[in-house]
């Protein structure tokens, strides 16, 4: 008892913003959706290569069954959610433009699970490495990395730190922290297991000062555990940033274009580490996932386990419905998150709210307008970069001035088109810039 530390972060990166937290579900209990009528998978749902569908149109498939893999290194499996007929194999756009396979499967809704899962057993680092790659996980906090590959790095990279990131710093979102409220002993116990693979010598679980009830109990379970540090960290957006946190954490700052691996520590979501525990008992691959489903129009804001490959539209209505037809739907956060073109969407693994918005508040964003030089957006930058800069040279396809700006240094967090005044685009503007320079450099 005792063992464990409560403490506040020292370090305060540059820039930011405070924003409205607007976290009206953090009190609602992650309630459990039933088998919807269809399922829609698509083959890419991680950064890297998308899968080859394994099914054909008529098969029958079972929960946890394999559907969709790839022979390359970085990527990742994909599992049926639901036992059912495959009604159709055919193409999609994905939310990063893509255009992918997907299977829709018509379920039958006895849900009767595959052969292949059941509880794993391992024998040492390797395979332990390969069973979390089988399972199909990746980053759950909405980057999509496959957690394999990030478990994985050269063998002179020495890594002596695992980071928890509970801080959640994105508006709306509650799912990271009804994990640690309702899971917390997987969280500790993945912990452990992660810990043990990386051979890290510290755990810091870092988690915002507006998420008190998570710290307490989050402290409580370590204490009986082991030696881990709760790190209570200032509320300020984008706390949650892989680097931010890092630099927050241990004063230690990643260089430009580098991983954390290149300062000695991986950084993992804290539904991800939960999840490896519940793997390791279950053997159950990632075929679900928690959803915040929120916005002003939605008539009963919840936190919802859903199957992946569920549709938005079926998610809404399993919440109430809308109180009015929506403007704007966005799948993740109001900052970071991707406008939806349709309700017929999946949700994906890495799926972690769905939002939507009434008209009045989705134009409170006006027309851009010149930019006047305010330089408001360096002084929120949490990268020290020079957006309005950034957002000329990609008008302009001007790749040398993306490059001297360190275009590829942007994290995409919005903080620099929510404080322009001027209302300018400079997020899209970047991520057009990101391509313009990879095309290049191809």
């Amino acid at each position: 008892m005792g063992l464990c530390e409560v403490i506040t972060g020292k370090k305060k990166f540059h820039g930011g913003i405070a924003i409205p937290h607007c976290k009206n579900t953090a009190q609602c209990e992650t309630i459990k959706m039933g088998v919807p009528e269809k399922v829609t998978i698509p083959m890419l749902q991680h950064v890297g290569e998308p899968c080859k569908v394994l099914v054909k149109k008529g098969d029958e498939v079972k929960v946890g069954q394999l559907i969709g893999a790839s022979g390359k290194y970085v990527s990742a499996p994909i599992h049926s959610s639901v036992s059912g007929t495959v009604t159709d194999i055919s193409k999609m756009v994905c939310m990063n433009g893509a255009y992918v396979d997907a299977v829709e499967i018509k379920t039958d809704g006895r849900q009767e699970i595959h052969e292949s899962v059941k509880p794993p057993s391992y024998h040492n680092d390797a395979e332990l490495l390969e069973l979390i790659k089988g399972s199909g996980l990746v980053g759950l906090g909405g980057a999509a990395f496959p957690t394999h590959v990030k478990l994985s790095p050269p063998k002179e990279k020495v890594i002596d730190t695992l980071i928890v990131n509970g801080a959640e710093c994105e508006p709306y979102i509650t799912s990271d922290y009804r994990e640690m409220v309702e899971n917390s002993w997987n969280i500790i116990s993945g912990i452990y297991i992660l810990k043990d693979l990386l051979k890290a010598k510290q755990v810091l679980i870092g988690v915002e000062d507006n998420k008190p009830e998570a710290i307490k109990i989050m402290t409580n379970i370590a204490n009986t555990s082991g030696k881990i540090d709760i790190i209570k960290l200032k509320t300020r957006y984008p706390q949650g940033a892989e680097k931010m946190l890092i630099y927050a954490l241990t004063g230690r700052k990643v260089p430009s274009r580098r991983l954390p691996m290149d300062v000695g520590v991986i950084v993992m979501n804290v539904n991800s580490v939960s999840f490896v525990a519940e793997y390791v008992k279950t053997g159950m691959p990632l075929i679900k996932k928690r959803v915040t489903v929120d916005g002003p129009v939605v008539n009963n804001p919840s936190n919802v386990e859903v199957l992946i490959g569920t549709h938005l539209s079926d998610v809404f209505e399993f919440c109430g419905g809308f109180k009015e037809e929506p403007y704007k739907v966005i799948m993740g956060g109001p900052m970071m998150g991707v406008s939806q073109h349709s309700l017929e969407n999946p949700v994906l693994k890495f799926t972690n709210a769905i939002l939507a918005f009434d008209r009045k508040t989705a134009e409170s964003v006006k027309k851009e307008s010149p930019c006047i030089r305010c330089a408001k957006c360096v002084q929120v930058c949490p990268m020290n970069l020079l957006p309005l800069f950034l957002n000329a040279s990609s008008i302009r396809r001007n790749t040398a001035g993306l490059k001297k700006y360190n275009v590829m240094d942007c994290i995409e967090c919005g903080c620099c088109s929510y404080i322009c005044p001027a209302k300018r685009h400079l997020v899209q503007s970047i991520r057009l810039g990101k391509v313009l320079l990879r095309k290049e450099e191809s």
